[in-house]
């Protein structure tokens, strides 16, 4: 449960910052369209004020060949300081009902079957395998260009839904505790599915659907009050 918690807050991060992913070091023949997906992602931030969507992820075992998947609905409000101040609610509904709430730098996350909630700071999760994925969300522009190197694999690709994207992969340049991350960005500049491929060949893969973009969101959802039959565990 432990890995799990980062993990979840990994997820929950991940739709306000790959619009930062590295712009240097493209090859000539893909340095245009680079250019222009970055382009794209920074538009795409910079008028983002809300996001609602359905959230898919896909945890593939490489050695037992097995995948499990979950579903559920996130919303995100980004914060005016950044990451620390974003609000974030990301929901499963499949295959068993858990909400994680992040708001000012705390997160609840509820396990309503076992009717207990784990909360704590979010700052304070180090050491744990996703690590390095909230490492990477927290970087400046600078440092995401000097931790990667240039963008692999540019293509066009249509995902399933009819939903037309520019796909594009990178990889860390120093230690990390993955190979390598897949991006595809949809024609607003959203990063509406990511892939990331571990050592060992295990992946995660997230994909949005039906996202809406700056709807109207209530702050009141991202603050879970759970009753006093809940146990409490503090982070």
């Amino acid at each position: 449960m432990r890995k799990f918690i980062p993990f979840c807050l990994s997820l929950a991060l991940l739709v306000s910052t790959l619009g930062f992913l590295p712009g240097g070091g493209a090859k000539a023949q893909t340095a245009g369209l680079v250019s222009s997906i970055l382009s794209r992602m920074e538009k795409n931030k910079r008028s983002l004020k809300s996001l609602r969507a359905n959230i898919s992820m896909t945890k593939y075992n490489s050695q037992l060949r097995d995948s499990d998947l979950y579903q559920g609905v996130v919303m995100y409000i980004p914060g005016a300081g950044g990451n620390a101040s974003s609000s974030v609610r990301l929901e499963w509904t499949r295959p068993k009902h858990e909400i994680l709430a992040v708001l000012n730098g705390n997160y609840t996350l509820c396990q309503t079957r076992l009717k207990q909630c784990y909360q704590g700071k979010t700052g304070r999760i180090k050491n744990e395998r996703d690590s390095d994925v909230l490492a990477l969300m927290n970087m400046s522009a600078a440092q995401l260009r000097t931790r990667f190197g240039e963008f692999q694999d540019v293509h066009d690709e249509t995902l399933g839904g009819g939903v037309w994207t520019q796909h594009f992969k990178v990889t860390p340049k120093g230690a990390a505790s993955y190979k390598y991350i897949e991006v595809w960005v949809d024609s607003d500049g959203m990063p509406v599915q990511t892939k990331m491929v571990e050592k060992n060949d295990d992946s995660t893969t997230v994909r949005l659907t039906e996202v809406e973009r700056n709807a109207s969101i209530s702050s009141d959802q991202f603050k879970l009050n759970p009753d006093s039959s809940f146990k409490i565990i503090k982070g």
